[in-house]
C-alpha cells in the first residue's frame, strides 16, 4: 500500500519534470535546433499532422534550419504553418527547400525568456507539491482506516517529502541550465 503510493508519487513527479524539459526545448535560444519546430502542425490534405511527418527538418548551421517537404504541394502548407505559429519566424523558400533564419536574440528578449523559464519552473514545482499533497492525503486515509500505524505514517510522509525535495532540486537544475543557455552569447 505505502510502496504503491510512493511509487505513484515518484512516477508523477518524474512526469512533471519531463514535461518541463519538453516545454523548454521549444524555447528558442541563440542556437538553431529542430526542437523549435517539432510541435508545429501542418494541414496535410485536410487533416493536421506533425511537421516531421510531411518534411525533413535539419540544422543547416548555428543560426538556420532547413525544411524539405517530401511532396512539392506541401511547401505552401508548411510555410503557412510556420507563419501561423507563435515562433515569430519568417520562412524563405527556394524551390522545395524552406530555410528559416534565426535572428540573434536581443538582451531584452533573453531576459524575457529567462523570466518565462523561471515561471515554468515554478509551475512545475507547484505540480510536484500537488503530487506530494495527494500522496500525503492517501497516507492519512490509510491511517484513518487503521490500515497503517502512526509510525508507518510518519515514515511514509518523510519519504514522500524527501522525494519532493529531490524532484524540486531537479527542477531547479533544469531551469538553471536553460537560463544559462539563454543568457550565453
Amino acid at each position: 500500500m505505502l510502496n504503491d503510493i510512493k511509487k505513484d508519487a515518484q512516477v508523477r513527479m518524474q512526469k512533471c519534470v519531463e514535461v518541463l524539459k519538453t516545454d523548454l526545448t521549444k524555447l528558442r535560444t541563440g542556437r538553431a535546433t529542430t526542437a523549435i519546430v517539432d510541435h508545429l502542425q501542418v494541414n496535410y490534405y485536410g487533416s493536421n499532422v506533425p511537421l516531421s511527418q510531411v518534411a525533413s527538418v535539419a540544422v543547416a548551421d548555428a543560426r538556420s534550419l532547413t525544411i524539405t517537404p517530401w511532396e512539392k504541394p506541401m511547401v505552401a502548407a508548411v510555410e503557412k504553418a510556420i507563419l501561423a505559429s507563435d515562433l515569430g519566424l519568417t520562412p524563405n523558400t527556394a524551390g522545395t527547400v524552406i530555410r528559416i533564419n534565426l535572428p540573434p536574440l536581443t538582451e531584452e528578449r533573453r531576459k524575457d525568456l529567462s523570466k518565462h523559464v523561471a515561471h515554468e519552473g515554478e509551475n512545475t514545482k507547484v505540480a510536484i507539491r500537488n503530487v506530494r499533497r495527494d500522496a500525503m492525503t492517501h497516507v492519512k486515509e490509510l491511517l484513518k482506516e487503521k490500515k497503517i500505524s502512526e509510525d508507518e505514517q510518519r515514515k511514509a510522509e518523510e519519504d514522500i517529502q524527501k522525494l519532493t525535495d529531490q524532484w524540486v532540486k531537479g527542477v531547479d537544475e533544469v531551469v538553471k541550465a536553460k537560463e544559462q543557455e539563454l543568457l550565453a552569447l
